[in-house]
């Protein structure tokens, strides 16, 4: 007799079209386990991105059900979809950082959900959310940052700032879309390795989605890929073999 693995997020018949007739997603089924990092790989304008901005519906699905800590959040409503935020953060390509706030007011950002809207504008949070926000910074490395404005700071700086900010949220999914994309190599071994020891610490469950493979094989304990709006593998790292890859990305001039 097999055990079930617990999942933290379940997704069924996930379909989204931006044009009528032209879906950019057909009918997207999968669990995600309540631990690991599940990349998704694939060309470009294959619905990677658009599936992990689907889960928290900063892009909203044409058809399906995303379930999610006891509900379809497909069907929530606005303050239910606030509520729900809450507990799925997200690190984004671009960082999304404030430029003129300073590294410990973006860290706060994180936890708008949970004050008024009134004390967010005074910048009045509690104490807790304050020593939490500087163990976060020490925890990415930034600990002597924390008045710096976000403007000054490098990429993978900004990139460590976007993680802290997300866990800020004491998130129980993260969503990472494309999160090293502007970064060269070493930033973006050091930003993949820093979210995993992070998430793992923490027990929180990564998706993210990458175009660069080697990197995903480094560090994802499953590896989804697209091709097309359609899901044509999902495995282990190992499995990706050149053939798999082929069929995920056409052709083959790529692999030489």
């Amino acid at each position: 007799m097999t055990t079930a693995t617990p999942t933290t997020l379940s997704i069924k018949h996930l379909s989204k079209s931006y044009v009528a007739g032209k879906p950019v997603l057909k009918d997207i089924s999968l669990d995600i386990a309540d631990c690991g990092i599940t990349a998704i790989i694939g060309p470009s304008g294959t619905g990677k991105s658009t599936l992990i901005r689907c889960i928290n519906r900063l892009v909203e699905p044409t058809s399906g059900e995303i379930h999610f800590e006891g509900g379809n959040l497909v069907a929530l409503d606005r303050s239910g979809l606030r509520l729900a935020r809450r507990h799925i953060g997200m690190v984004f390509q671009e960082y999304n950082l404030v430029e003129r706030l300073t590294v410990m007011e973006n860290l706060l950002t994180g936890r708008l959900g949970y004050v008024s809207p009134f004390k967010a504008w005074l910048r009045k949070f509690p104490e807790a959310d304050i020593a939490r926000a500087f163990e976060l910074l020490d925890a990415v490395g930034l600990g002597s940052f924390a008045n710096q404005r976000a403007d000054s700071l490098s990429g993978g700086q900004r990139q460590r700032v976007g993680i802290a900010r997300a866990l800020m949220q004491e998130p129980k999914l993260l969503l990472a879309d494309e999160p090293t994309s502007s970064l060269d190599p070493k930033t973006s071994v050091e930003v993949m390795a820093l979210m995993r020891d992070l998430c793992h610490a923490r027990g929180i469950p990564v998706v993210v989605n990458m175009h660069d493979v080697e990197l995903a094989k480094r560090f994802a304990d499953r590896i989804i890929g697209m091709s097309g709006g359609n899901v044509v593998y999902d495995g282990g790292p190992a499995g990706l073999t050149d053939d798999v890859l082929k069929s995920i990305y056409g052709g083959e001039d790529w692999l030489q």
